[in-house]
């Protein structure tokens, strides 16, 4: 089996970086309790350089804060997209983006829940365990409004879960009971300044 694929095809060989981060920005990710988190996002109607440059920001901020998958509203932009950068469960290394995704619904007989740890860009420090299942099929369109279908399992699967459950308004911190968020935003406060300090050394390092 093919180690990486780009775009949910296989390719010979990739760079570390996907090649849209070298074209981008660092822009602020937002945290949970920011607005824009909190609502579903607006789908992309417009195809064209500015969506393009969004993506090439989106990768490079996700990378600098060392990120499997970043929406769009985790910079402050209201719009259906994500990117990412996850391998699955077997290793396999999975590069893209997806705008306008929708999570295809999965008959209960073929999937099962995987209980593992999970964390988000927007709720810096904090990783608590969360089922989801373990496939994921994810329809949408590339940059250019080219129709796309994702699949994913294990590690991946959560990825494309966990991705678009933002763009729909949910922080996966919603998923989890009273009890559970408490324990995450404890963490957060606790780790935040660390985690800070790491993707500012990344920063430095990837301009460097």
């Amino acid at each position: 089996m093919p180690s990486v694929f780009v775009q949910g095809r296989p390719v010979d060989s990739y760079p570390r970086l996907a090649p849209e981060a070298r074209r981008g920005r660092v822009r602020r990710i937002t945290e949970v309790g920011e607005g824009v988190l909190h609502k579903p996002c607006r789908d992309v109607t417009e195809f064209g350089p500015d969506l393009a440059a969004l993506i090439d920001d989106m990768f490079l901020t996700m990378y600098t804060a060392d990120g499997a998958g970043l929406a769009a509203n985790q910079v402050g932009v209201d719009l259906c997209l994500f990117v990412y950068d996850c391998p699955d469960d077997e290793g396999v290394r999975h590069v893209g983006h997806i705008v306008n995704p929708v999570l295809e619904p999965l008959d209960a007989a073929h999937r099962r829940l995987l209980d593992e740890g999970e964390g988000c860009l927007s709720v810096p420090g904090a990783t608590m365990d969360l089922p989801r299942p373990d496939r994921a099929v994810v329809r949408g369109y590339d940059r250019d409004g080219e129709p796309l279908v994702i699949e994913g399992t294990g590690y991946f699967a959560r990825c494309l879960e966990h991705e678009t459950d933002h763009v729909n308004g949910q922080v996966y911190l919603d998923r989890l009971s009273g009890r559970e968020r408490k324990e995450a935003l404890r963490q957060m406060a606790a780790r935040r300044e660390a985690v800070f300090a790491r993707r500012a050394a990344n920063i430095a390092a990837l301009s460097g």
